[in-house]
């Protein structure tokens, strides 16, 4: 099988970048369905108007109503097409952007990105994660390209709350570790091949500048500056964290998160927050050394990641609540399966139980950086 590497035609990253999502749009359509949150559109809203206004293409706002569904979905693919649309952007966050893809795809427009946080790896890839209605992780759906742009605003998203960029950090913290499963084990990946060099090189660098950079600028954003090492963590947690687990594959950590989302005291959590507790939970499966577990828990806890099953929300682990989120993680068309031995729910359960222990532990040999995120 081939190796193969995919990534989004163009990523803008930089200050004020928003002030231009006219002009980017305006090369790819006419007219273009902005979807954007109520709150995203007092915020943006003005200023992409008039970013429309200034170039060639007219745009209509859609207001998201909350859950990447089908039933979301299909709705706003209607409104695309009664409107007359020809391009889909998406503002705001991972649901927003995995919807407006979907959209797009059903629709047979392109697609722009516009992020206003840096909380997920969402942006740049050729899928979307589907949830149920209620939240429940339902499948991924994939799709024949990436999207077209990815516009990043530097200045909008160093302004959002800290909290999410540190999600976001979770999410890319992933990439590495799984990347390195998939290709230990010959798995095919989210682009539909296998792991090549390429892809592992990104995923390294997306490790490496989390561990330079995090800490530094998580500091940085609580004292509202957007300094070099932001600018650095921004990448890591959007192109770098997106190429990385696209081409390098998914593995343990995600497939973990999809099986906390069926507890409902897991759904005030952001999606990089579960990942986070993921991996610790994926690199327990796998017995990697103790030096090594050990660096991994002493970022997660400066930078204020969950690294226990209470700071995930979950008071009363019982045994059977845990099995049916190892039983969820386990599903046949999930990424657990990409992990280079057998895993089965008995493993997964024992994991997670273990994972917790030894966050436990880390929480009183460690200390965070700065101030609380949750």
């Amino acid at each position: 099988m081939a190796r193969i590497f995919i990534s989004p035609n163009r990523y803008i990253q930089g200050a004020g970048e928003m002030k231009k999502v006219g002009e980017y749009t305006a090369n790819l359509g006419s007219k273009a369905l902005v979807l954007v949150s109520q709150g995203g559109k007092k915020r943006s809203g003005a200023e992409i108007e008039a970013s429309f206004k200034a170039s060639k293409a007219s745009c209509q706002f859609e207001i998201f109503n909350g859950e990447c569904s089908r039933k979301e979905i299909d709705r706003i693919a209607a409104v695309v097409k009664g409107a007359g649309c020809d391009i889909v952007v998406g503002v705001g966050g991972g649901k927003i952007f995995d919807t407006a893809k979907s959209v797009a795809n059903q629709a047979g427009t392109p697609v722009v990105i516009c992020p206003t946080i840096a909380a997920t790896d969402a942006p740049c890839s050729a899928l979307s994660v589907i949830y149920t209605d209620d939240g429940k992780f339902e499948e991924y759906e994939f799709f024949k390209a990436n999207p077209n742009v990815v516009i990043m605003d530097t200045d909008i998203i160093s302004k959002s709350p800290v909290r999410l960029t540190v999600s976001g950090i979770g999410d890319a913290l992933a990439t590495y570790f799984e990347a390195r499963a998939c290709m230990r084990s010959g798995a095919v990946t989210c682009a539909g091949g296998k792991t090549g060099g390429a892809a592992m090189a990104v995923a390294k660098l997306c490790f490496d500048t989390l561990m330079a950079e995090g800490v530094k600028a998580k500091l940085a954003l609580e004292a509202h500056a957007c300094t070099e090492a932001v600018e650095k963590i921004i990448e890591a947690n959007t192109l770098l964290s997106g190429i990385g687990f696209e081409s390098g594959g998914l593995a343990g950590a995600h497939a973990i998160h999809n099986g906390f989302t069926i507890l409902p005291e897991c759904h005030h959590m952001y999606h990089g927050e579960k990942v986070a507790f993921g991996t610790l939970t994926q690199l327990v499966l796998e017995d990697i050394p103790q030096e090594e577990l050990q660096a991994v828990l002493r970022f997660c806890v400066a930078v204020g990641l969950p690294v226990t099953m209470k700071q995930l929300g979950i008071e009363d682990p019982t045994p059977e609540k845990i099995m049916s989120v190892a039983k969820a993680a386990c599903a046949p068309n999930d990424t657990l399966h990409n992990m280079p031995f057998e895993v089965t729910p008995e493993k997964v359960s024992a994991a997670i139980f273990a994972a917790d222990a030894i966050g436990r532990q880390a929480l009183k040999d460690y200390k965070p950086v700065g101030g609380e995120t949750r």
